[in-house]
């Protein structure tokens, strides 16, 4: 009998390990994420969780191991291929351009071109307010340079931007990195409605409260093993402390 797609893993990692000279940064990790989960990576610093987004996003090379994405083995992964497979990461510092409206950053390095070398300005506007509009991102105006936004709408900029070159599996790096309250809950209202369309979401934080607040699984790595995969409903913010300084 054929498998159901909603039992193939979105993304599966097939005994990961990486290696820095003598260095063991990851150590066969094994990991299958479905469509519509929010994962959170926690751990403490050099636990690995940076590298194994690096892989994931094609910036580094596994030194044995593959990744597999919709059940197919991914064969020189780069970023390129990664983001041809629906994988995108947004990283801490956003990458955005400040000076440039919102439409411009959406589409940066996709750029609609109207004719020859000339932007699509009116394009561009509407497909980024529906993209905006279907997140409920509120941003007062589409015109808006991306330097005069609130850190949790220019985080909501750097994920539509991630949904308008095809993310399906999106990579959040410290998503509400010295945000406020209010800012934070906006960001968690959008990571669940990505969540609500389907889409995968991977985080990574050291901000145990926020993991507890959107995520529906919780991975522990230390010293490169992945050492916990558990339910956010059926653990606590103790049980995971203790995982992850290994006090018994």
């Amino acid at each position: 009998m054929e498998q159901s797609n909603e039992k193939i893993p979105v993304l599966a990692m097939k005994n990961v390990t990486k290696n820095f000279g003598n260095i063991e940064a990851l150590k066969n990790i094994k990991l299958d994420i479905y469509k519509g989960e929010i994962v959170a990576f926690v751990g403490d610093n050099g636990a690995g969780k940076s590298t194994l987004m690096k892989i994931l996003s094609g910036n580094y090379a596994p030194t044995s191991g593959h990744i597999e994405v919709f059940g197919k083995k991914i064969e020189k992964f780069n970023p390129d291929n990664a983001l041809s497979q629906g994988i995108t990461t947004v990283y801490q510092d956003l990458a955005l351009v400040d000076y440039l409206d919102i439409s411009s950053n959406i589409f940066l390095g996709n750029e609609i071109l109207k004719i020859k070398f000339f932007t699509d300005k009116k394009t561009m506007r509407l497909k980024s307010q529906e993209i905006l509009n279907e997140l409920s991102i509120n941003i007062p105006s589409i015109e808006s340079e991306v330097g005069q936004l609130s850190g949790g709408q220019r985080q909501g900029v750097a994920i539509a931007r991630a949904i308008n070159q095809g993310g399906k599996i999106l990579i959040l790096d410290e998503p509400t990195a010295a945000m406020g309250l209010k800012e934070s809950r906006e960001v968690y209202n959008t990571i669940k409605k990505l969540s609500e369309k389907s889409l995968t979401i991977m985080i990574v934080s050291h901000n145990l409260q926020e993991v507890f607040n959107i995520a529906t699984r919780i991975c522990i790595l230390r010293h490169g093993e992945l050492i916990g995969d558990l339910k956010t409903s059926e653990t606590t913010y103790s049980e995971v402390v203790k995982i992850i300084t290994g006090v018994a």
